[in-house]
């Protein structure tokens, strides 16, 4: 039995200018004729179209699809495994994505609405890298601590950030300073000041033992993000990410009364 290009693009749900365009593109040629000079497809030709739906429903683009078409060698089972893995690669990043709208949907509800001058005034160069902050999330698995840090931070004021801020600028011009001076990042200066960065985030954020402080350094030599949150870019110096880790690492060991170990000496 034989369907005309209206017929098929009918109860295919496709356009007829669809099926001409797999035509041109030497996909699916219709296996007849009429005698007007009418495109007529067989079952024969349904089936394949069946196949280049499916395929196009997953993904794949048309010159891929000719291929497995045109390869009886091609392994089918391994495309689609491939297209598989890049399907579970594009729901992560999609869901990354959502987790971001979800973060700034709760800034948005703070009630803390800034000009771009005060923007400037509250946080000065430092900048919130929101991906940053869902993918931080994502790595704890939604621990409790940051759950409280977002609701907290979501509760802040247009003054609490201005204090919040300036407490920070505080710190980090001394730890420039400890720095710039050479002193060691197991020195009193250096473990003191990461001793005040910990207390910072308990007391605007959570609560924050040494051992999540030490996971919180770890991100500033592995993510500039995360460093640029404490640091901005202009203000830093080369080494001064890891300084700063090893001076928490340092301060953590100097709570638990050992010697800090880093992840790489391990």
């Amino acid at each position: 039995m034989s369907y005309s290009v209206g017929q098929v693009a009918a109860f295919a749900g496709v356009t007829v200018r669809t099926l001409h365009h797999y035509d041109k593109a030497g996909l699916l040629s219709p296996g007849d004729r009429s005698r007007a000079g009418y495109r007529l497809y067989g079952e024969g030709d349904l089936v394949r179209l069946q196949q280049i739906l499916f395929y196009r429903e997953l993904g794949f683009p048309l010159d891929e699809i000719a291929a497995i078409f045109k390869d009886p060698e091609v392994d089918h089972l391994e495309r689609l495994r491939a297209r598989q893995r890049q399907l579970h690669e594009e729901i992560a990043r999609l869901q990354r994505l959502a987790e971001v709208a979800e973060r700034a949907i709760e800034v948005q509800k703070t009630g803390v609405s800034l000009t771009s001058q005060e923007r400037f005034e509250v946080f000065g160069e430092v900048t919130f890298d929101l991906s940053y902050a869902t993918e931080a999330e994502l790595k704890r698995s939604r621990s409790e601590g940051q759950r409280e840090s977002m609701a907290r931070a979501a509760a802040h004021t247009k003054e609490d950030w201005r204090r919040l801020m300036g407490e920070a600028a505080a710190w980090r011009a001394e730890l420039l300073e400890v720095f710039d001076e050479g002193e060691p990042s197991d020195g009193e200066r250096a473990m003191d000041l990461a001793e005040e960065h910990r207390l910072h985030i308990a007391r605007w954020f959570t609560a924050c033992p040494p051992d999540m402080h030490r996971r919180i350094a770890d991100d500033f030599v592995t993510d500039p993000r995360a460093f640029a949150l404490v640091v901005p870019p202009s203000q830093q110096r080369p080494g001064l990410a890891a300084y700063t880790r090893e001076a928490v690492h340092a301060n953590a060991a100097r709570h638990a009364g050992t010697t800090p170990v880093l992840e790489e000496e391990r």
